[in-house]
């Protein structure tokens, strides 16, 4: 596993290798891509898709992102909250975004400070960082389960339901 540089997150975007929809030059980082937010929803406080998300202290909240990615079966990523919304009280639930997968992606937040914290729609919010498998996927995230291969905006439920009760549940 190697995580990919600027400049070859650059050469792999203009080969068409890998995609991100949505790109920005201001969101390449020496080590990966900075996701931006498009929609935040609150539970019980609707969502908000312009101007800036007010976010209660205690308050859980989910994220979707503005880009749109696609990972080929040769790459894999992680997803790491950036520090100066750490700073600020946020924590992110975060994983691993397999090989193969395509579409936005969701996460879940929470602010732990003791004061609201304001969220501007459009701020870069987590990193995404690449990571060269040393050899594909033989089977690709959606061959696997695909269970939110393709989703767009804030996706809490699968949008593929073809194994949500068999093996793969058992590993969630």
């Amino acid at each position: 596993m190697c995580i990919l540089p600027d400049h070859e997150i650059l050469g792999r975007l203009r080969d068409g290798e890998l995609k991100i929809d949505g790109y920005s030059e201001e969101s390449l980082t020496p080590n990966g891509y900075d996701l931006r937010i498009s929609e935040i929803r609150t539970p019980g406080g609707g969502e908000v898709r312009e101007g800036t998300a007010v976010i209660p202290a205690g308050t859980m909240f989910f994220v979707s992102t503005v880009e749109r990615v696609e990972l080929p079966p040769s790459l894999s990523a992680q997803l790491w909250l950036r520090t100066s919304w750490m700073r600020k009280g946020l924590l992110a639930g975060l994983g691993k975004v397999d090989a193969g997968f395509h579409g936005t992606l969701t996460f879940m937040a929470v602010n732990v400070s003791s004061a609201p914290v304001d969220v501007p729609i459009g701020s870069r919010f987590v990193q995404i960082v690449f990571e060269t498998l040393t050899s594909p996927a033989r089977l690709t995230y959606e061959k696997r389960s695909g269970n939110y291969q393709g989703q767009q905006g804030i996706t809490l439920a699968p949008v593929n339901q073809a194994d949500v009760g068999g093996e793969d549940a058992h590993r969630r």
